[in-house]
């Protein structure tokens, strides 16, 4: 028998579907692709492993709805009908066992290094502040009518998400990415009608839930990814994600899924013991939904992920560095075999190095350790800063110190 049945109950959606259980891959990006951006018998075995794993959502890494604007090398784009095949393949091998393969669809916005963005786009012309200032061009504000042709470009990647087999779309409206870029105050300084007001910076993510609604119909799942917080002065706040929610719950959209911060600020990549990154910002935000709500960052043992299940503090539990880790915590939990789970922590003879480097070179580890995987080899996630920094720097260049992004 298990001991934590709350994370075993099948989930049914706001559209119809039903999800067999609480767990939700949340999508790390894997680098895979080739120079067609097309998926591959790669992501094919990647994500086969992960729906092995007894996951009940698994969610891809971001998929570009825009060939033109790429976050880093390596990614998927799903803009056109020309590599559907590959997409159906990959959406097949993705949905054993039981779970459901969501694409996550994204656009970077100024979120796209300068090696790759010839002309990075934005809200409003402000560049990326702090560390990340030099590694990224100061991008054009988008004109209203680009706006528009983006939010058509979402619903048409959605519609092939739709067509080529999948579970479900996920909006990426999280961690600095373009659409997290006009809900913030801070990056979004536009006039209405896609800037000012909250109504106003959240206009182009509700557009584009709709668009795609339309594009996919009443009973296909979609879901969002966004920020509960930024945690940056001026930024998108705790208080905005509560409205944001709201409204997208309002509007029927089929799950939630809540991280936090951004790459200026990089909450989601920290090296911290402490477990559930976001836990203490999250009561009561189920209250006023009808949307289910997802919380990811920094679980590491069934009994805390049973207890935010069993207290109703959120629906389901979003686990991306464990997978990878141990792909079949899910299942182990429900055969009563799993605890918790040890996640390397990334460490160089100078501390300092540490404290720089770790979140860096922790997103890069954990991407060398998702390409083991699908190669079919056992994953290795290495905690010798050292040795991940020189395997970087081999594989990819200086560029590749600048910030790895899921």
């Amino acid at each position: 028998m298990h001991d934590h049945p709350s994370l075993l109950n099948p989930l049914t959606l706001p559209c119809g579907v039903t999800i067999v259980n609480r767990f939700l891959k949340s999508a790390m990006s894997e680098g895979l692709a080739g120079k067609d951006h097309a998926p591959n018998a790669l992501h094919q075995r990647l994500y086969q492993t992960f729906a092995e794993g007894g996951a009940g959502i698994v969610v891809t890494g971001n998929v570009m709805v825009d060939a033109t604007a790429l976050g880093e090398p390596g990614n998927v784009v799903l803009e056109t009908e020309t590599h559907l095949d590959a997409f159906k393949a990959l959406a097949k091998a993705g949905s054993t066992n039981s779970s459901s393969l969501w694409v996550q669809l994204n656009h970077p916005g100024k979120q796209a290094p300068r090696f790759i963005a010839k002309d990075p786009v934005a809200p409003s012309a402000i560049r990326l502040d702090g560390s990340m200032r030099l590694a990224f061009k100061r991008p054009r504000a988008l004109s209203d009518a680009e706006i528009k042709t983006l939010v058509k470009k979402f619903a048409h990647s959605a519609s092939l998400v739709k067509k080529a087999g999948f579970g479900g779309v996920q909006i990426h409206a999280a961690h600095g990415y373009l659409i997290s870029q006009f809900l913030s105050p801070k990056h979004n300084q536009r006039p209405a009608p896609y800037g000012g007001s909250l109504p106003n910076r959240m206009r182009f993510l509700i557009e584009i839930y709709t668009a795609m609604r339309k594009a996919v119909g009443p009973s296909f799942p979609i879901g969002v990814k966004m920020n509960i917080d930024d945690f940056m002065k001026g930024g998108f706040t705790h208080e905005d994600a509560r409205q944001v929610m709201r409204s997208l719950s309002e509007a029927g959209i089929d799950l939630i899924e809540l991280s936090g911060g951004s790459y200026e600020n990089p909450k989601m990549m920290g090296q911290s013991d402490q477990e559930g990154f976001f836990l203490n910002l999250i009561e009561g935000l189920k209250e006023d939904l009808t949307a289910p709500l997802v919380i990811t960052g920094g679980f590491r043992s069934a009994r805390v992920m049973a207890s935010v299940i069993a207290s109703s503090k959120a629906d389901m539990i979003g686990l991306a560095r464990p997978l990878v880790i141990d792909p079949s915590i899910p299942r182990k939990i429900a055969e009563g075999t799993f605890d918790r789970v040890h996640l390397p922590r990334i460490k160089f003879r100078l501390n300092v190095l540490s404290q720089r480097l770790g979140p860096i070179l922790g997103l890069s580890a954990y991407e060398f350790a998702m390409r083991e995987m699908a190669h079919g080899r056992p994953a290795h996630v290495s905690s010798n800063g050292a040795r991940l920094l020189i395997q970087l720097l081999w594989s990819q260049g200086m560029k590749a110190l600048i910030r790895k992004r899921r």
